[in-house]
């Protein structure tokens, strides 16, 4: 709009003035210039008008309504839509911001119109309008609406260029309203590098228990946080105590420790404290206890001294630079001139300390596997694997050695132990020796033996050590006086006062430690005398401790000396004492000693010892204690004891070793009576229910027999009785050896009974199978009766007479399994039996009727059509047959049977 200077009257625009169209809402509103509805109502009719006009017409309606939020909201959206995208110094934007002040002026207590305005300013980039204008809208807005302002408050004040003190007031002021959004002026101050108030804030949330992060982060990830602002900006950050700050994380964050402590010493380098960061680094590596941490504290520690090193050489060569191209300067002052009459020449008043440096870092790497054991060791003190790797590390320098294993016997808890602990007290011991100091070498043993250890074989092993360190220095007398000592029971009085006190230690079980008299014995047969070494034999059968290996070499060393009586008494007392299988290696020494020493001299004594050894063995250790019996018979004995003795023994073997037996007694008595006396052994061999495999691979040796003593018949018979243990299929061989043996002794018909009885044979193997329980076998057997009756049902055969035949078929089926009790387990008849008596039964199979299916024509005749089988298919059994018939019906009947139903051959059955 334009003011006319001559007359002060704004001119208006013809087109912002209303049209005809827009008469009759001109009308309305003229009527009534207060409704909102016909205002609304002109303004929607005019939607499509330029903004210009639509403009004027807000105006009039805003002028008349002036409290009307409807009406302000639209006409501010109109405004902005209508200003987006023109540059920010546009004359339009003050036009709007005008109009939203206008706005506020009755919409004040509206959050949505301060919203839009405030976001205007914003993208205006109007700092500190925009700024004032918030701190308005939080002044005329209630404060549970204050949220919804600092919000885009905040990100106005965080834009680039917005002066920094500006923001840290406006988010302190913020933290007033709602302090649980610290994190993000922590965030804020961390980019504004603000880091003094970063490192205070941070501080003051990790000291308040009842804070809770809103952004999900845990109080270790804070204090993370916390420790790198500290260390990364040392000089900047003051008035904080922050070695105690990371102390205290390290002693309650222990998954971190290593990156505290590197922190920590960091801290102290960015202060240019490089002695106390050596200290950090030293403390660190001497009190973690992962191997983890470890490593990320050493590895910081010998960068920083690789660093410290290469910065001194850097330095180093500038300064020869310096004095090379420079003049000296010949002026001192007095302090300068003391120092270097009193103190030059010493090495700590030397500036370039390269070589200390130098020492360091190599000291450093050098001492990395003990630095690393010992922090396995701090994660278990009582390792005693680790504690001789640490006296490995140190094995030029004895004298750290020494104190290693003093620090590894005062640490180690035997009952803790993870390993063997008497290990080290015997390395201790070995260490003195090796150096020639056999009575340190003896105290170390004499301490070791009053350890009360976790078992008694540890105990034992240490007096044995300490005997042997004896006996390389020849000191025998010393030895077995150690061993006396060692084996003695202590006394009543000792054992009184261990009860007394209720923690028994090993020493009181030590005089029964097989391995300390084990050892015992040795020295005695090596270095005493006989009686005193049978002494000791004695009390290790007085203690119950003797094995087998103990009784054999006590009755070794009886037989040495000629006491054979006194050892096989000795044999005698082990074979009491023990049970088989650990009595098997007496019994074979005592019987083949008592065997080699006597011989037939004490023949009977012997016979009883066998007798007595082949009772209590069990079936598969008994196989060579009867080869020796026999053995024995053979030698000294009757040969006809000797072949009892095999057949006590092949009846005693289990079934897989019988075989094996039956092969060696056959061959025995071959060698002693001659062939002839084998047959019954073959037999008896083959009726004794070996194996299929083993009794068809010993008839084949029985049918070789025959064949060599030309008994052709016999060997023929005896082919016939092993083929029922050989399928044609899966065992050719046998079919095989058979066919050449007939090609060889038989001719035309004894080959064609063998080509039968192989069919017959395979066609047994095919129709085996399982046998059923028997209410199986007759759940079955009603099953097939009650399908035939429905069969007989569905072919239209009367009820009674179905009725009659379910009475006479089922006892026939209940007494089925009577009549057919004789047959052959997994044998299936063929139609004929055979019974005992010699004679051949003839049986029908009742379970197989032929029945017609169903016809679709009532009227047509049921008849099933028959075949005769010839009567060269039954052989002999085709006159039975016929004498059955002639008994069972006449002429005419027999004439017709080729003819009759299903039904009527039922019938005619059941009267036969």
């Amino acid at each position: 709009m334009a003011v006319t200077p001559a007359t002060g009257a704004a001119e208006i625009s013809p087109d912002l003035y209303p049209s005809e169209e827009d008469l009759p809402y001109e009308e309305e509103i003229l009527r009534n210039p207060f409704s909102l509805k016909l205002w609304w109502r002109y303004l929607i009719a005019r939607s499509s008008a330029p903004f210009r006009r639509r403009a004027v017409i807000y105006e009039r309606a805003l002028k008349a309504l002036p409290g009307s939020y409807k009406l302000w909201h639209a006409y501010l959206r109109e405004r902005l839509d209508a200003v987006r995208g023109r540059p920010v110094s546009d004359p339009a934007f003050d036009s709007l911001n005008n109009t939203f002040e206008r706005a506020l002026v009755t919409m004040h207590k509206m959050p949505r119109i301060w919203l839009m305005y405030l976001a205007s300013l914003s993208e205006q980039r109007l700092v500190t309008r925009g700024r004032r204008t918030f701190d308005r809208a939080l002044r005329a807005l209630p404060v549970t609406q204050h949220d919804r302002i600092w919000e885009p408050y905040l990100a106005l004040v965080s834009l680039p260029g917005v002066p920094v003190e500006t923001s840290l007031r406006v988010f302190r002021r913020y933290l007033l309203f709602d302090p649980s959004h610290i994190e993000d002026f922590i965030n804020f101050l961390i980019a504004s590098r603000r880091w003094q108030e970063a490192a205070e804030r941070l501080a003051g949330v990790l000291n308040d228990d009842s804070f809770h992060s809103i952004k999900g982060k845990t109080r270790h990830q804070l204090w993370l946080e916390l420790c790198d602002i500290l260390t990364r900006h040392a000089t900047e950050v003051s008035g904080l105590k922050v070695d105690a700050i990371i102390r205290g994380g390290i002693r309650r964050y222990t998954d971190e420790v290593g990156r505290l402590w590197t922190s920590l010493a960091d801290y102290y380098v960015r202060r240019g404290l490089y002695e106390k960061a050596r200290d950090i680094f030293e403390e660190g590596i001497q009190t973690v206890t992962t191997v983890r941490d470890f490593s990320v504290i050493f590895e910081s520690y010998a960068q920083f001294e690789q660093s410290a090193l290469a910065a001194k050489i850097e330095t180093a060569e500038e300064e020869q630079e310096e004095d090379g191209e420079g003049e000296e300067d010949g002026r001192r002052d007095d302090l300068s001139k003391l120092t270097k009459k009193f103190l030059d020449g010493f090495w700590l008043n030397d500036d370039d300390d390269t070589d200390l440096r130098m020492a360091r870092f190599e000291n450093l790497l050098s001492r990395r596997p003990e630095l690393l054991n010992s922090v396995l060791l701090r994660q278990n003190p009582h390792n005693v694997e680790q504690w001789h790797r640490r006296v490995k590390i140190f094995e030029n320098d004895p004298a750290k050695q020494v104190f290693t294993y003093i620090e590894a016997v005062r640490t180690v808890d035997p009952m803790k132990a993870v390993g063997k602990p008497h290990t080290i007290w015997i390395a201790f011991a070995r260490l003195y020796e090796s150096h020639n100091d056999i009575k340190n070498a003896r105290d170390i043993f004499e301490k070791a033996v009053n350890v009360n250890y976790k078992t008694v074989d540890h105990l034992a092993t240490v007096w044995c050590e300490y005997a042997e360190m004896e006996l390389r220095h020849k000191n025998f007398g010393r030895a077995l006086e150690l061993m006396r000592k060692a084996t003695a029971e202590p006394s009543v009085e000792v054992k009184r006062r261990v009860a007394a006190d209720g923690n028994e230690p090993v020493q009181m079980k030590l005089h029964k430690s097989l391995r300390l008299w084990s050892f015992y014995v040795d020295l005695e047969e090596s270095l005493g005398s006989l009686e005193s070494t049978r002494a000791v034999y004695e009390r290790i059968f007085d203690l119950r401790i003797a094995t087998p290996q103990i009784i054999l070499n006590y009755a070794f060393l009886l037989e040495e000396n000629k006491y054979f009586e006194d050892a096989f008494k000795v044999y005698e007392r082990g074979v009491k004492i023990f049970k088989y299988p650990h009595v098997k290696d007496i019994w074979v020494t005592y019987l083949s000693k008592f065997v080699k020493r006597y011989g037939k001299t004490k023949l009977e004594r012997a016979r009883e010892l066998f007798e007595h050894a082949v009772e209590q063995a069990p079936a598969n250790e008994v196989k060579p204690i009867y080869l020796q019996y026999a053995k024995l018979e053979e030698e000294y004995g009757l040969a006809k004891r000797a072949m009892k003795v095999y057949d006590q023994a092949v009846k005693a073997v289990p079934d897989s070793e019988k075989l094996s037996m039956y092969e060696i007694y056959i061959a025995r008595a071959a060698a002693i009576f001659g062939v002839p006396k084998t047959r019954e052994i073959y037999e008896r061999a083959i009726e004794s229910g070996l194996p299929d495999n083993d009794a068809k691979k010993m008839c084949l040796k029985y049918a070789e027999l025959e064949r060599n003593l030309g008994e052709i018949d016999r060997a023929r018979a005896i082919y016939v009785f092993a083929s029922q243990f050989a399928d044609p299929r899966s065992d050719p061989d046998f079919w095989k050896v058979w066919k050449d043996f007939e090609i060889q002794h038989g001719n035309e018909d004894t080959f064609r009974e063998m080509l039968r009885i192989s069919r017959s044979v395979s066609a047994s193997y095919s129709q085996t199978h399982f046998i059923l329980p028997e209410y199986l076998m007759q759940k079955d057997q009603k099953l097939n009766l009650e399908e035939a009756v429905d069969t007989l049902k569905r072919a239209g055969v009367p009820e009674d007479e179905m009725a009659t035949l379910e009475r006479q078929l089922a006892p026939a089926a209940a007494n089925s399994p009577v009549k057919n009790g004789g047959r052959m387990v997994n044998f299936v008849s063929a139609g004929s039996e055979s019974q005992s008596d010699g004679g051949i039964r003839l049986t029908a199979n009742n379970e197989d009727i032929e029945l017609p299916e169903e016809s679709d024509s009532e009227d047509d005749k049921i008849e099933i059509a028959q075949k005769n089988v010839p009567a060269s298919v039954f052989g002999d059994l085709a006159e039975k047959v016929a004498k059955d018939e002639d008994k069972g019906a006449d002429a005419a009947d027999n004439g017709g049977s080729s003819h009759l139903g299903a039904l009527e051959r039922i019938k005619r059955q059941r009267r036969q």
